[in-house]
């Protein structure tokens, strides 16, 4: 697939992802977060298995490729999804975005100690802008820096996920990554679902005394964010490489912040568009995005 066309893959995945922290957010006051989890991840599995279908990606894994489904089952889906929810349930939104858009430099580091990747010098260039850009939207002004246990639940959630894109990356030289990925959220339900009745005895009833734009809320967040999201990512990372498709995720909280802006009625401040040029230009160096506009200019 053209790299142009997965740069616009990435970008939408990341307003998927920034929408679904406030969606989280508000999903865990009604029902606890581990049964949430586990029904909203299970939806996921459900959705990406007939798309598969009908692509004509379904098959059955090798018994090499079973070791990379369960790694990533673990790291991508149980363990990022039960301390994302966790941690926003304790949490605000705002650190949850924040400590979120660490992912580019974490991803990174693992790639250069794991993969044996390492980034261009633009590249770092682009992390390190990036980085910077995140905390000058969400940082400056806030009220509430002190940190708690939540925030360290989110911290753990982004640093499993980021493993998890190592496995995504081993495993993509011979499963498909979206092949990978339904495996991931139906083996991951499960287990997930699992620890809620041990953890949540008696949480699913709270399914009843929710409203439709519970569910509404609900649907989007499993559909859009979790299903499509993972698809795209995940497919993402096996065509441009972990640390590449990484970079773009310095754009999640700052979809989140807007998001906020447009629904929640929060006020942005001229840090945010200050963090959103730094972001913007985080992600092109990092990416490759505008070394390949240079390259491509110099040859004209």
């Amino acid at each position: 697939m053209n790299k142009w066309k997965i740069y616009a893959m990435l970008v939408f995945v990341m307003f998927a992802w920034g929408a679904n922290v406030s969606l989280l957010k508000y999903m865990v006051e009604a029902v606890p977060p581990v049964t949430l989890t586990a029904f909203r991840i299970l939806v996921a599995g459900l959705v990406v298995l007939p798309i598969l279908w009908k692509m004509k990606l379904l098959r059955k894994p090798t018994s090499g490729e079973w070791k990379y489904i369960l790694l990533g089952t673990l790291t991508n889906v149980v363990a990022h999804h039960y301390f994302l929810n966790m941690g926003l349930s304790i949490t605000s939104a705002t650190h949850g975005g924040l400590i979120l858009g660490t992912g580019p430099m974490l991803t990174a580091i693992s790639a250069a100690i794991i993969l044996k990747y390492f980034p261009s010098k633009f590249q770092w260039l682009g992390l390190v802008i990036g980085l910077t850009g995140v905390g000058v939207s969400i940082l400056v002004g806030s009220e509430t820096m002190g940190a708690n246990l939540g925030d360290f639940y989110v911290f753990l959630a982004i640093l499993v996920q980021v493993l998890s894109f190592m496995v995504v990356s081993k495993a993509a030289k011979t499963l498909d990554p979206r092949l990978l990925t339904v495996y991931m959220l139906l083996i991951g339900a499960v287990i997930l679902l699992v620890i809620s009745l041990i953890q949540e005895p008696g949480a699913i009833k709270q399914f009843g005394a929710t409203t439709p734009t519970f569910w509404t809320i609900f649907l989007a967040s499993a559909v859009v964010s979790t299903a499509i999201g993972h698809l795209m990512y995940n497919y993402a990372v096996g065509q441009a490489g972990a640390t590449k498709a990484a970079i773009f995720m310095n754009l999640n909280p700052l979809f989140s912040l807007i998001i906020s802006a447009l629904f929640l009625g929060e006020v942005l401040q001229l840090n945010h568009f200050i963090g959103l040029i730094l972001i913007v230009a985080g992600v092109m160096l990092g990416s490759g995005a505008a070394e390949d506009l240079w390259k491509k200019r110099k040859n004209v």
